[in-house]
């Protein structure tokens, strides 16, 4: 079957792409299951209505935000093979199209959010846009080899997102979804820049790997993946989530140490390269069993 993006044109393709599809689905995904969880039960129509909303506001201002790490992110894009294919990297959209694009997405999802949700969301949701596409992008990432533990913070605000646009508040839950999205983020990036590194190495930004070594790097993760299992219990600890949730949890967790430990033991960049996969399928699936156990009778 035949990608949706083939049958737009192609100047759609490249403003597409600026989005950053793939990332944005899953940063959907992690709001949506924010959502989920803050309503008791089925959720009603109104509720579902609302998520909806919610759903297509922060995509908007997430895919405004992508948009705009293009810009600021263009030379060095074009120098890493990861990302020389983006548009902006190619020259085949100006600074000027990508900056209307992005500011033009952002003023539809703020809107959006603060007309038809609420404005908490909507402050969070710009929030979180200038953490990632000005703190962390702008900032961080060229400054420190710790830019992506302090610029996590922006990538595991999703769930609180979705929390606020279902509450009017960010409960203890929320900042329970957020710790576990904020340390599992630098073993997820760590391991694609292991086997990154030399593209990194090119740009100039001062990524672990980089600036401390392929073993140092590798040790970290490993610990960061021991501390993100103690933080997936968390919800049954809490009595957020029942035991269908930790069971899930503690065999994806424990998938993931092992990862991080045989990484550790013995580098290889086939390995690496399976770890960071592994890692968003540990994301995906967790995020999963919340959903699965929280319509589980009795939880």
């Amino acid at each position: 079957m035949k990608k949706l993006s083939q049958y737009l044109p192609l100047r759609w393709q490249q403003f597409n792409a600026l989005t950053k599809p793939r990332v944005i689905q899953l940063i959907v995904f992690c709001a949506l299951i924010g959502m989920v969880l803050a309503v008791p039960g089925v959720p009603g129509l109104a509720d579902v209505k609302l998520a909806a909303i919610a759903c297509l506001g922060i995509w908007l201002v997430s895919g405004a935000a992508a948009a705009f790490n293009c810009i600021v992110e263009q030379a060095i894009d074009a120098r890493m093979k990861r990302t020389a294919w983006r548009p902006t990297a190619k020259g085949e959209l100006t600074d000027r199209d990508t900056l209307i694009f992005s500011a033009a997405l952002c003023l539809m999802g703020s809107v959006i959010l603060y007309v038809w949700v609420n404005p908490l969301t909507m402050w969070l949701t710009f929030a979180t846009f200038v953490g990632y596409a000005v703190i962390y992008t702008v900032i961080l990432k060229p400054l420190t080899p710790q830019n992506i533990v302090i610029g996590g913070a922006s990538g595991a605000m999703p769930p609180v997102l979705g929390w606020a646009a279902m509450t009017g508040e960010v409960g203890p839950e929320a900042l329970i979804l957020f710790l576990i999205i904020f340390l599992w983020t630098p073993p997820h990036f760590w391991a694609l820049a292991l086997y990154r590194v030399e593209d990194y190495r090119k740009s100039g930004l001062p990524m672990l790997p980089v600036t401390h070594g392929n073993a140092f790097t590798r040790l970290q993760i490993w610990l960061y993946t021991i501390v993100l299992f103690a933080a997936c219990l968390m919800p049954f600890i809490y009595r957020m989530s029942g035991w269908f949730y930790l069971a899930s949890a503690v065999v994806l967790s424990l998938m993931f140490c092992w990862y991080g430990w045989a990484l550790w033991r013995e580098y290889s960049d086939e390995l690496a390269r399976k770890t960071f996969k592994f890692s968003l399928v540990h994301l995906s699936l967790l995020f999963a069993a919340f959903l699965i156990d929280h319509y589980i009778p009795g939880n």
